[in-house]
């Protein structure tokens, strides 16, 4: 019997936002599935667009439910990273304030509506605009970690990285991070980079989307689940390396590299090119997660994220 599918639109702290709610045939969990937390990572998106296209054919236990577009604002104006009413980073925000500014108001809205009451949640990401990224999965310590654990794995990334909360960790206020804290099992997903929609990239989240699903007893594998049966490499921290002063950032090595303690990652020059103002090296043995690709950077701008052991 096929699900029963409803596709609406959501009010969060007053954003309408694309809804599509597939109900199956039998009891089973609730997985909420997110995307577009940020407005220009599209292959994310994609993704989920297509899953849950697919998705509405198919056998399902229990229920989803999807936000393919979260960020309606950043994405209208195609703004990376920000909402650009209050440029603040939505996935800094939760679980939110519901007498903050929009981006707080939004993450408030999105945490007690989707997160809260979810059996697990998936948000789904890609490198944005200015950002080149190596797949892979995150997750956070926490009373629910092994659940998370589990669906990290099965989405079937290269990489499964490990979050633990205190001042050491590279990010907080994210989707993931917020519904640890309540003991729902939660993951980000990252595939895809340079806000490009790349069918390969969205390919491994409808895959990772399906593997979910099947790891929860909510359906069948489906053709797009199978993998290769490699298991992921684990890492425990999340490096983020910033410049000191603005300037010309290029990179010395590109995303998915394993790179050695000590080794130059690139260099910050003066715009006019004349001075080397900083040389980047390697604080950890790691691998290269993600990597800024403009050359044009801030002072405290981010350059790149190590993953390491």
């Amino acid at each position: 019997m096929p699900p029963k599918v409803v596709r609406r639109t959501l009010d969060l702290a007053g954003v309408q936002v694309p809804f599509i709610e597939i109900t199956g045939s039998g009891d089973g969990p609730q997985l909420t599935v997110l995307s577009g937390v940020h407005g220009c990572e599209y292959a994310s998106m994609a993704g989920v667009r297509a899953w849950a296209r697919a998705l509405q054919s198919r056998d399902l236990q229990g229920r989803v439910r999807a936000v393919p577009v979260l960020n309606m604002s950043a994405f209208r104006a195609r703004s990376p990273f920000v909402v650009p009413e209050d440029g603040k980073n939505l996935n800094r925000c939760f679980p939110g304030n519901p007498s903050g500014t929009l981006a707080e108001r939004l993450a408030h809205a999105t945490f007690t509506q989707l997160i809260a009451g979810a059996d697990a949640v998936v948000d789904a990401h890609a490198g944005d605009m200015v950002e080149a990224l190596e797949p892979f999965t995150l997750y956070e310590a926490g009373p629910a970690e092994d659940r998370a654990l589990a669906l990290a794995t099965a989405y079937g990334l290269g990489y499964v990285l490990r979050q633990e909360p205190g001042p050491g960790r590279a990010v907080g206020g994210t989707t993931s991070a917020a519904a640890a804290q309540i003991g729902v099992p939660a993951i980000t997903a990252e595939a895809g980079g340079c806000g490009l929609v790349e069918q390969a990239a969205v390919d491994l989240h409808v895959r990772g989307l399906d593997r979910v699903l099947a790891a929860l007893g909510m359906a069948d594998a489906g053709s797009s689940a199978a993998g290769d049966g490699a298991q992921p490499d684990h890492l425990s921290r999340f490096r983020w390396l910033h410049c000191a002063g603005e300037g010309w950032w290029s990179p010395a090595v590109g995303v998915g590299d394993k790179v050695t303690a000590g080794q130059v990652l690139g260099s910050v020059t003066s715009l006019d090119g004349a001075t080397t103002q900083e040389v980047i090296k390697a604080p950890d043995n790691g691998v290269l997660l993600f990597i800024t690709s403009s050359p044009a950077v801030a002072a405290d701008g981010l350059l790149l994220g190590l993953g390491a052991r």
